[in-house]
């Protein structure tokens, strides 16, 4: 059997595997526009406009996220004792629909969000 050690090791391995894999294909993207000549303001371009803060971006998806799980735990509760539905059935699929559902909003009022700094 595998212990535990191995897959603390391989989760570590696999994230730096992901971040490698970034930054060395980020950097070579960057070394071929240069080699073109492009102009280096594209590199800072996100940075200088305007943007919401991440922290409220991160903060108003968690919100809705954790409001749709809540959300989901309520109708599947509902929907087990009025309408007989199945525990296994209900409560998995109501609070990943209403979790989904409460992402979307969240994406759709960040780029609202987005839309207003502009």
């Amino acid at each position: 059997m595998v212990g535990p050690g191995f897959v603390f090791i391989s989760l570590f391995i696999v994230i730096f595997g992901i971040v490698y894999l970034y930054f060395s294909t980020r950097n070579k993207e960057r070394l071929a526009l240069i080699e073109k000549g492009a102009d280096a303001s594209i590199f800072v371009r996100g940075r200088t406009q305007k943007a919401a803060p991440i922290w409220k971006i991160l903060i108003l998806n968690l919100a809705l996220l954790l409001m749709g799980i809540g959300l989901g735990i309520i109708v599947a509760g509902i929907l087990s004792e009025v309408l007989y539905v199945k525990n296994e059935i209900a409560f998995p699929g109501c609070i990943f629909l209403l979790a989904g559902a409460a992402l979307f909003i969240g994406f759709k009022l960040t780029k609202n969000l987005d839309r207003e700094m502009d």
